[in-house]
């Protein structure tokens, strides 16, 4: 039986917290340090290796750690998500990200559905949809093909699948892989939105919108821009863009989209780049065997997840250690600093994955906790960054854990060989030099160029960032996330904001879509509003609490007048 106390109340919590504290400039100095190096390390999959010889731990405080996870039952808790347990209990759903690349235990079923067949499936049938694009079957309305997508949406429908096309960009075209350029559209800020406009050969463009509910206030409005834009140029909008969303959205059936790809409510937003949300874009922009290839990379880091041995279960270890950092240390932040400008965009993804997952206050069943919860999560890429806040990372008054990541090859392979090193030897260079002064420090009589040293760091190192690589390296940071009493799934704070945003779409287009005259449109507002919290004047009445009358006016002007 899994139980799921507060971190405080564990017996190995307070243990770890009485293990005495490791000089980390100590311990990496010399040749204490080449051992740590050689020790502290666990391989991952792809060629990767987690790397934590640079981080304030040592035997004693790794044992207690491994002692502390036993306790907390995470090898159990792991496997409860996996096998389809309700994990998501502040919105009591299922948690179901790791089916959408495996199978890592019994089958889940929901409602005569077995869910990993349900989103093979949907990924067979985005890929069937990006094939016959490239192919030249499925075209514009003069028989073109289209050489560009564009993905409409915000949060979780942009983050990871921005940061992940961004990541393969260079080596698809290394490769020969690149089908389509892709771009993406978040921003309700009109700038954004016309800016792509303006990029792209609007007869030529296919357009993504995604949203799960079909009411995502900044993805409609974007895509209503969209529509106008390719009404302006003659072009028929229905021929020009394809969903991404639920079986039971308003776009789910729509005529609007030449085609729709399904997701459900258990795959959180965060989590769904492995879903149709990332499927389909990257499978139009590189090929569905790309994709493949990225799922399969992130299948083997779950299946190595399960190893019950935390010593070689890399992302329950880095986990752990940032467990350790954060609630016994204090440490209020933490910087991923990837040494490759393909990853430029992969902080502000796992920014979303961890302080959304982990920006609470009460624990699973409501209840305030008496102790930190996730960390700040903020980055850029090296050496970038070097250039720009580091200076508060070497000198500053906090102290910030790092999380780098490097490749020993460039994506492109081309470079060029300055006083007898690369570029990418350079970078490679960089980020050692950089770990090794974050953690030792350097000396010097003038205080303002002395560094203290015990600035603690981790890297994952690969010899190249592919498809199978990026795939491993989302799933340890998914992994990671999942740890501990803090509801790490729901997104009730987003939610509160989506569910008003809902029931304003519900306004605007459901009770229009009925065809239902004014004097029965009280009456069915409850059927039609997905939870009948409000009547329809009830409802009117708190949109123009909280909007101003001329947006409550833009919402549902024909209705509003009728009423």
């Amino acid at each position: 039986m899994i139980n799921w106390n507060n971190l405080d109340t564990l017996t190995s919590f307070k243990e770890l917290s009485e293990v005495e504290r490791v000089n980390l400039a100590e311990v990496m100095s010399g040749e204490n340090g080449a051992e740590r190096v050689k020790d502290y390390s666990v391989p991952m999959t792809e060629d990767l290796t987690y790397n934590y010889a640079a981080k304030a731990v040592d035997d004693k405080v790794l044992a207690a750690l491994a002692k502390l996870a036993k306790e907390a039952q995470l090898t159990e808790k792991y496997a409860a998500l996996y096998n389809g347990e309700v994990i998501n209990t502040g919105e009591k759903r299922m948690v179901l990200h790791h089916l959408a690349r495996t199978q890592l235990g019994e089958d889940v079923v929901v409602d005569g559905v077995n869910k990993r067949e349900f989103y093979v499936a949907q990924q067979k049938k985005a890929a069937d949809f990006a094939n016959k694009v490239h192919a030249g079957e499925i075209t514009n309305e003069n028989g073109e093909k289209f050489t560009t997508v564009v993905q409409i949406g915000i949060g979780g429908s942009d983050l990871g699948p921005r940061a992940l096309y961004i990541a393969l960009e260079n080596w698809a075209k290394a490769n020969n892989t690149s089908k389509m350029e892709a771009k993406f559209i978040s921003n309700v800020d009109p700038d954004d939105a016309a800016a792509v406009l303006a990029s792209v050969d609007l007869a030529h463009a296919l357009f993504i919108v995604v949203s799960k509910s079909g009411t995502t206030l900044e993805t409609l409005t974007n895509e209503s821009f969209v529509k106008d834009a390719l009404k302006n140029a003659g072009l028929d909008a229905s021929r020009h863009m394809i969903a991404v969303t639920s079986e039971t959205s308003p776009l789910a059936k729509s005529d609007d989209y030449l085609a729709a790809f399904f997701m459900d409510d258990y795959i959180g937003g965060r989590y769904s780049s492995t879903s149709a949300v990332g499927g389909a874009v990257l499978s139009l922009a590189f090929g569905p065997e790309v994709f493949a290839q990225f799922l399969e990379g992130a299948a083997e880091e779950d299946r190595l997840a399960k190893n019950e041995d935390v010593m070689q279960n890399p992302a329950m270890l880095d986990a752990l250690i940032g467990v350790y950092e954060r609630n016994i240390l204090g440490y209020p932040s933490t910087a991923v600093l990837p040494y490759s400008q393909a990853l430029s965009r992969f902080p502000a993804h796992l920014q979303q994955l961890d302080m959304e997952s982990n920006g609470k206050s009460v624990n699973r069943f409501g209840e305030p906790v008496d102790y930190v919860t996730g960390p700040v999560i903020f980055g850029e890429p090296g050496t970038n960054g070097q250039h720009s806040f580091y200076q508060l990372l070497h000198q500053g008054t906090d102290i910030v854990p790092l999380q780098f990541i490097g490749f020993k090859k460039s994506q492109l392979g081309v470079d060029v060989d300055i006083e007898n090193s690369t570029s990418q030897q350079k970078l490679c260079a960089n980020v050692a030099a950089q770990i090794v002064a974050f953690a030792c420090g350097k000396s010097d009589e003038n205080r303002n160029k002395n560094f203290e040293g015990g600035r603690p760091s981790s890297i994952i190192i690969g010899k190249e960032l592919t498809p199978e690589t990026l795939g491993a390296l989302l799933a340890h940071f998914e992994n990671k996330k999942y740890i501990f009493e803090i509801e790490t799934q729901d997104e009730q704070a987003d939610n509160a904001e989506e569910r008003r945003r809902r029931k304003a779409f519900y306004l605007r287009n459901g009770l229009k879509e009925t065809g239902l005259s004014a004097n029965v449109y009280h009456t069915d507002f409850e059927i039609l509003t997905p939870d009948g919290e409000l009547s329809f004047q009830e409802y009117v009445d708190f949109l123009r609490e909280v909007l101003d009358e001329e947006y409550v006016q833009m919402l549902r002007p024909t209705l509003i007048s009728e009423r």
